[in-house]
């Protein structure tokens, strides 16, 4: 639907004020003075009207005072009053602004608001302002400017801290929201709203925490679809935990854990406020770069150096010139210049030198942006060659940043760059810190579109299996499972273990060594011991029966002699891995206690904590973020031809990954996992050590609430009989399917489209696309209907090609109960069923996820749609807000 469920609260048409008597020269409290300023500065233009909890008359009387949004500033006893009367008298969302509230008020506010079904921001916010609209409803100071930045923060001190340097800076806001600690309104759905804001072209947060992850991060991912997102987040904890029980957990914070969310979610993170403004201002432009190959121009070799060393401490690189790109653009350069990795053009050049040198970098597919660099000199001309570099500069091009150094003396060329909607930056560092968030967003774009099944498409698992292992270990009231139940476990999900058997004495030490073969390794077994190298539990490349039977010995004396209480299961033996120039690395599962389960990658063997190589990401993986993780990681530089060794397998790496995912989506009782080490060499990767906690877990099979990120739901996916014969499958969108989609809309005919989109357009535009098949399916669903037609190819062979021949979409609504459908079939599939089924599928969806009704706008002269719709059982009413359509509601 067309208006937004926070509308009444961010873009109300009318307004009720608690703030005591306007007229009277003192206010109830100091945030409603501050309020009352406020809004009688601003110049908004719908109906304000004043109010107090003293008001007396009949409900009939209290209803012609009712409006969209309700404003509070009152002192704690009138709070629950107010938000009675605005619940009475049916607001849809009010705004109490107030700070130190006690916790048990908080809770009773919001349970008043939940009752009256009014949308809450606050308590303890300092409101909103909604500069567009000449709406200051906060205590954030002035009205800012107009923009297009959306800013949105946990913090009201740090908002106003923002808005004050944004006045002075020339940043302008399409709508700022503090939302405080005890507000009922959270992130999740401010997101939501900005995300859809037409007037909102980037997003910049502010956080301190998150309540619920999966919510904030569909919420956050949704928005990442539509436009750029920048977060900054305080509260960075150390890495590790004092009860960690395997290696994994310990190497790993929550602030990694937080950034891996957030390159998940397609979002870029930076760590200054400053850096909020500089990462949406390039992000704004719409710069998109293929890399993060950076090169620098400059006329000062100093500042320079600067801005490479920079490039280098944050993970770009800086681009060489092509030689063939470097021999045309010598001759366009002073003599003295050079090119060998900065373009430095030297302390006499002037535009055109600028001019030429920016060319030649725009057109050299060797460089993905351009950082030009000026350093006041004494007969210098900072504006001619501003001027120069406009001239040169589009804005659709490649990313193009400008550090014109100094104050005075370079204003005006600074204001010519803005003009022309060049990005320009004070100092080199901030110029490429602002790159390096347009290509941190470009890479994290990449698996923002990753959409991964809970399993691959390797072989099956004995899920079930699994599943009894891990509850018999419960069963005993065990968590951590030994080495040999580790092993098992992965080997249930095809993962390559070492063989591995227990011996209980030195004698069957000696017998299993024998039956496996020289050189064998021993290693203590106890749930009781993390580290086994830690207690001299690790004896490797022992070559006779002697050495096993003296290393038994020795190890269990020493063990309980370290370690009286440690339970001890025996020792393992197993043969030595046979891979030649193996590299050791670790895969790793912890537990995250706001993200759930993350998975690591890194450099591994005993050193592993010393190391703390540690790359991570949110499961569900697929083979393009599995081997993103590994390339992430410090260990990735070994993996190639390293010190005479062959390459290793990277690919069975990625595959071990894989099979880790499906653990991780399969089996919700895993909380934390060491494979380690995992040797790898040009044959493949072998698990040698695994150790493995677990606990329960209420979850049902196949659910995935434990999951931050919802799998790619497969198990929607169905065939069903056409009519007139064939078959056609209903399957949930994906990204691959965006040129199908745009190829069903532009065969639509002009009705169809206007009946679907309420416009003629003939195509989808290229963000709407991206819209519609990059989707969460936490937060909505998108059913296609592929048919399989065979058509002639270019050489003229009949083909099997895929077609989308329809679309069920379903859209949650911010309230988390309700959602929102639409339908549209091809032309000719119409009359065979195709929309009853495609309808019943996204209404199954939607009731399996636990939605309550669904809605869905349908134009007043649709009458093929609306009799289909009554024929489902919905009830069809006019709707209220636009008598061009119906309204069909039912109940799931």
């Amino acid at each position: 639907m067309e208006r937004h469920i926070l509308n009444p609260l961010f873009a109300p048409r009318s307004i009720v004020v608690f703030a005591g008597d306007p007229d009277a020269e003192e206010a109830p409290t100091p945030l409603a003075g501050t309020l009352r300023r406020a809004l009688t500065a601003g110049a908004y233009a719908g109906t304000v009207t004043w109010l107090d909890v003293a008001t007396t008359g009949t409900l009939a009387d209290l209803a012609q005072s009712r409006a969209d949004l309700a404003l509070i500033a009152l002192p704690a006893d009138q709070l629950v009053a107010a938000l009675e009367i605005v619940g009475r008298i049916r607001c849809r969302a009010a705004l109490i602004l107030s700070a130190g509230l006690p916790v048990a008020l908080c809770g009773e506010l919001h349970k008043i608001a939940r009752h009256h079904g009014v949308y809450l921001l606050g308590p303890n916010s300092l409101g909103f302002q909604r500069p567009q609209l000449q709406l200051n409803a906060s205590a954030l100071g002035p009205l800012a400017a107009p923009g297009r930045l959306g800013l949105v923060s946990q913090s009201g001190a740090l908002t106003a801290s923002i808005l004050d340097w944004a006045r002075h800076n020339g940043v302008g806001f399409s709508a700022v929201v503090s939302l405080g600690a005890s507000t009922a309104v959270e992130l999740p759905q401010v997101l939501d709203f900005l995300a859809n804001d037409a007037g909102t072209q980037s997003i910049l947060v502010y956080m301190e925490g998150i309540r619920n992850a999966r919510r904030f991060m569909s919420a956050l991912r949704a928005a990442a679809y539509t436009k750029p997102v920048v977060v900054m987040k305080a509260g960075r904890q150390p890495a590790g935990s004092k009860a960690a029980l395997t290696h994994s957990a310990t190497i790993v914070g929550s602030d990694d854990v937080f950034d891996a969310a957030l390159r998940r979610a397609g979002v870029v993170r930076v760590r200054a406020f400053t850096q909020l403004f500089s990462a949406a201002k390039c992000l704004a432009s719409r710069f998109r770069p293929v890399g993060k190959r950076l090169a620098i121009v400059t006329n000062g070799g100093g500042p320079g150096v600067l801005a490479a060393d920079w490039a280098g401490e944050i993970g770009l690189d800086v681009a060489t010139l092509a030689p063939e790109v470097q021999q045309a653009l010598a001759p366009q350069l002073p003599a003295g210049a050079t090119m060998t990795s900065v373009v430095d053009l030297g302390e006499d050049a002037g535009g055109g030198h600028f001019r030429a040198a920016l060319a030649a970098c725009i057109n050299d597919r060797s460089v993905d942006g351009v950082l030009l660099i000026y350093s006041p000199k004494a007969d210098g001309a900072p504006t001619d060659i501003a001027r120069a570099v406009v001239d040169a500069f589009s804005p659709a091009g490649k990313p193009v940043l400008a550090c014109w150094m100094g104050d005075s003396g370079v204003r005006e060329g600074r204001a010519l760059l803005a003009e022309a909607q060049l990005p320009s930056f004070r100092t080199p560092e901030a110029a490429v810190d602002a790159f390096n968030s347009i290509a941190s967003f470009h890479r994290n774009q990449q698996l923002l579109q990753q959409t991964p099944p809970p399993l691959s498409d390797l072989h099956s698992p004995d899920t079930e299996g699994a599943r009894l292992l891990i509850e018999g270990v419960l069963a005993e009231r065990r968590r951590v499972l030994t080495e040999m139940e580790s092993k098992a476990l992965l080997a249930a999900f095809h993962i390559p273990v070492t063989r591995t058997m227990l011996a209980r004495n030195p004698t069957e030490a000696m017998m299993i060594a024998s039956q496996l073969g020289y050189p064998v390794a021993l290693k203590i077994d106890s749930p009781d011991i993390s580290h086994k190298s830690d207690v001299q539990g690790v004896v490797l490349d022992l070559r006779s029966a002697a050495q096993v039977r003296d290393a038994y010995t020795e190890m269990r004396e020493h063990v309980a002699r370290v370690l009286p209480q440690a339970r001890i299961n025996g020792v393992t033996i197993q043969p030595m891995a046979g891979l030649k120039r193996g590299r050791e690395v670790y895969i790793g599962l912890t537990t995250d206690e706001a993200f759930g389960p993350v998975i690591t990658f890194g450099a591994g063997g005993t050193m592993i904590e010393l190391v703390a190589d540690r790359a991570m990401e949110l499961p569900p993986l697929n083979q393009f973020l599995a081997r993103r993780l590994i390339e992430r990681s410090r260990v990735a530089e070994t993996l190639g031809e390293w010190r005479g060794a062959p390459a290793a397998d990277v690919e069975a790496l990625e595959q071990v990954l894989l099979r880790v995912s499906e653990m991780v989506c399969a089996l919700p009782q895993l909380r934390e996992m060491d494979i380690n080490p995992i040797i790898v060499d040009a044959s493949g990767a072998l698990a040698v050590d695994a150790r493995i906690v677990v606990d329960h877990s209420s979850q049902a099979p196949g659910s995935f609430d434990h999951l931050a990120i919802l799998p790619y739901p497969s198990a929607h996916e169905r065939e069903w009989p056409m009519k007139g014969g064939g078959l056609y499958t209903i399957r949930p969108i994906h990204p691959d399917d965006a040129d199908m989609l745009q190829a069903l809309v532009r065969g639509l005919s002009q009705e169809s489209r206007y009946f679907r989109f309420a416009s003629t357009m003939p195509e989808l535009p290229a963000r709407m696309l991206a819209r519609y098949t990059l989707i969460d399916y936490d937060r909505e669903m998108a059913l296609v209907a592929v048919h399989r037609e065979r058509k002639a190819g270019n050489d003229g062979e009949m083909v099997e090609v895929e077609r989308i021949v329809g679309v069920s979409r379903y859209i949650t609504n911010p309230d988390q109960t309700s959602c929102e459908f639409s339908l549209v079939v091809a032309d000719d599939f119409k009359g065979q069923g195709l929309g009853t089924r495609l309808m019943l599928a996204i209404i199954d969806a939607a009731r399996a996820k636990g939605l309550a009704e669904i809605d869905g706008l349908i134009l007043a002269n649709n009458t093929n749609m609306l009799r289909l719709m009554g024929s489902l059982g919905f009830t069809i009413r006019p709707f209220p807000e636009d008598p061009d359509f119906k309204l069909a509601s039912e109940a799931l």
